[in-house]
């Protein structure tokens, strides 16, 4: 009896447990059945976020990264929440509105990632005026398929509001009761997955966020909202309360420059005190079609010879974000490097900078721009005065007839034709002078080939047949690809350089002049289309395997490395004097203030950079993002890894010795721009204010 009691009991207790299953699936049913509006909405932004990742940066460490999926989970849940307190007839309106959303932020950073390599920021919303003059290049070189997906999501969730409305889902669902119990559980929710997503992160996590400037290991660690959010925050914080904390930035500030080594003169002193200067802003020229060729024909034959005749310094590069050219300028002009946020062109335009054209100025030179184009584009008319040019010529200045026309505005070769009048003028005028040119047709998409002049990207070969005669063979090679299109059009800048070149020597302008030109950047072309320019396969017209022995590795470091952009400096004498010789250590634009300032007899106490004559191998160049690269290897801080470009052994002390340095730099830099730390009467005021306290 006491056996049969035994077992009834155990069956009693599977029973009640069985039974508790059965409720306990009833409960995850009806939770199922009446919250699919909310969870389809989960989904869908969810999954959005996480392709956006997953296409944008392709690491395992991003693939497995799961604090990016609960940080978006956690701002996508929140967010949900609220829908609750709405009568279930309002609430597709306000989830579907919220994943049109959260969807525009995938497919505009989608897009945005593709042409910078870095995530958006609220700050560009100001630089929205410039898209209709570069619509053209954002269309065909930026925006790709890819960047569709996120419409999917939306339309999905619309379909399955149609089906739940032929449901009657939002009258069965009406309890005024529930709707305050849900929106508190689905906070509640939220507010746990906060709480466990803190207790993951590391010093190293929290610092990067609130700084902000490695904006894909934020991603990669915070998600794509939580990024965004945090963006808007960092964005408008400055403009907001730019004095809040002013006196710590200048305080390292002065710390920094107190402690930094002033330059030392060199064997090239006042090399060129005295003369004139002509500066060439090459739009998009890029250091790697220096030497290429095809069919025997140079791609960039003026370079070529400029850079055999003159310094050239082979190992540049450029240091923008995402003002690009404007970025460029202001380094070049100021030893600065780009803000975190915005663009000191537009953002910033009423801060004071020391530019070139203000110290030559007081050595009493004339100092002038040249730009076919409209001067409000980057807001290049305030900054160009703010940097101390007399004058800046722009667009109105120029007489721009439709067959002159190439890409954005005036072509290069008649741009360069109607300023050597105009410079011949200021030569007769002034004692001496210093001008910068901005050249222009060499700009994104590179799709006007026909305006480029005959320049084949094929390969021909002649073969003879079989009754000694000879016929061509055509491969297109880089026929038809982005890559090819900017050989095209690059060898006709270089066309226009060397038109300018000749039509200034014949009015003896170059005489007494130094012509210096550098690169603003690189011209943000698919990866895929180097490989096929260092892996083409003729036979096939394709590209090598992997596995071939000829293959040549182009991986994400060598297209990082293949950013570098041509600086020299030459003058018609130069050739075969000791001036003559190629410089391979690493150089940044923020070096060329203290370099050339040396050799023209002018001193900018706050340059970021170095003379590179005087720090020669020990140079370091510092990105936006926080990479960086010297002579013995190229670090990219998003990854934490590197490659090695020579033997030398690398310590881990010096890795985070110059991660540190980078990272301070990039905050000087920063602040000295948003405090205005520049402006001696703006700091007495200060200084003076709280004196008075």
């Amino acid at each position: 009896m006491k056996i049969v009691k035994k077992e009834l009991k155990k069956l009693k207790i599977k029973a009640t447990n069985y039974i508790k299953r059965i409720k306990k699936d009833h409960l995850i049913r009806e939770f199922f059945k009446n919250n699919e509006l909310f969870i389809v909405y989960f989904l869908v932004c969810i999954a959005n976020s996480t392709i956006l990742r997953f296409f944008c940066m392709h690491t395992i460490e991003n693939y497995l990264s799961w604090k990016a999926v609960i940080a978006d989970s956690i701002i996508v849940i929140f967010i949900g929440s609220f829908g609750y307190l709405l009568k279930p007839k309002n609430r597709f309106t306000y989830y579907f509105s919220f994943c049109i959303f959260f969807s525009a932020i995938c497919m505009v950073n989608s897009i945005y990632y593709t042409f910078y390599t870095s995530f958006a920021s609220i700050s560009m919303l100001s630089l929205t005026q410039y898209i209709g003059d570069v619509g053209d290049a954002v269309v065909e070189n930026v925006l790709q398929l890819k960047d569709m997906v996120y419409v999917i999501g939306p339309i999905i969730l619309l379909i399955i509001h149609f089906k739940l409305k032929k449901k009657n889902y939002y009258k069965r669902i009406e309890l005024k009761n529930e709707r305050r119990k849900r929106t508190i559980k689905s906070l509640s929710i939220s507010g746990i997955l906060l709480v466990i997503f803190i207790f993951t992160l590391s010093s190293i996590d929290v610092s990067r966020f609130l700084k902000q400037w490695n904006k894909e290991y934020v991603v990669m660690r915070f998600g794509i909202y939580l990024y965004q959010v945090n963006d808007v925050v960092t964005s408008i914080q400055p403009k907001i309360n730019s004095m809040f904390g002013y006196d710590k930035a200048n305080k390292d500030f002065q710390d920094y420059f107190a402690a930094k080594e002033k330059e030392e003169k060199n064997e090239y002193t006042n090399i060129f005190e005295g003369k004139n200067v002509i500066v060439i802003h090459g739009e998009s020229m890029m250091t790697n079609a220096m030497g290429l060729k095809f069919n025997d024909q140079e791609v960039t034959p003026t370079l070529n010879r400029l850079s055999q005749e003159g310094m050239f310094f082979s190992n540049f590069y450029s240091q923008v974000s995402v003002g690009t050219s404007s970025d460029s300028e202001l380094t070049f002009n100021t030893s600065l490097m780009p803000t975190k946020s915005g663009t000191a062109f537009v953002s910033y335009s009423n801060r004071s900078y020391i530019g070139i054209p203000t110290l030559l100025k007081e050595k009493g030179y004339y100092t002038f721009s040249m730009h076919a184009n409209n001067a409000d584009f980057w807001n290049r008319r305030a900054m160009h005065n703010n940097l101390g040019y007399n004058r800046f010529y722009s667009k109105k200045d120029y007489e721009v007839l439709k067959e002159n026309v190439i890409g954005l505005g005036l072509s290069d070769k008649e741009f360069f034709k109607q300023s050597i009048e105009k410079i011949e003028k200021i030569n007769q005028e002034n004692e001496k002078w210093y001008g910068l040119l901005i050249m222009l047709s060499n700009h994104t998409p590179f799709s006007e080939v026909e305006k480029y002049g005959e320049f084949p990207v094929d390969i021909k070969e002649k073969v003879t047949k079989e009754d000694g005669t000879e016929e061509e063979i055509i491969y297109p090679y880089m026929e038809g690809t982005k890559l090819g299109n900017y050989f095209k059009s690059i060898h006709y800048a270089d066309a226009a350089l060397n038109e300018f070149l000749i039509g200034m020597d014949e009015k003896g302008l170059l005489d007494n002049t130094v012509f210096i030109l550098y690169g603003d950047h690189d011209a943000r072309l698919p990866r895929s289309d180097y490989n096929r320019l260092y892996n083409y396969d003729k036979e096939n017209n394709t590209t090598l395997d992997k596995d071939n022995p000829n293959y040549k590795e182009y991986d994400s470091y060598q297209y990082e490395l293949g950013r570098k952009v041509p600086f020299i400096i030459w003058t018609k004498d130069m050739k075969g004097s000791n001036l003559n010789f190629e410089n391979k250590n690493v150089m940044g634009m923020y070096d060329v203030v203290p370099t050339i300032g040396n050799m023209l007899g002018f001193t900018n106490d706050y340059s970021l950079g170095h003379d590179i004559y005087n720090i020669k191998d020990k140079n370091l160049v510092i990105f936006p993002n926080g990479n960086w690269v010297n002579n013995k290897l190229y670090y990219n801080s998003q990854k934490a890894s590197y490659l090695p470009l020579t033997e030398e052994p690398i310590s881990e002390e010096e890795i985070i010795s110059n991660t540190e340095y980078t990272n301070k730099l990039l905050d000087i830099s920063n602040n000295i721009i948003v405090f205005d730390l520049l402006n001696k009467d703006k700091t007495k005021e200060i200084e003076s204010g709280e004196k008075n306290k």
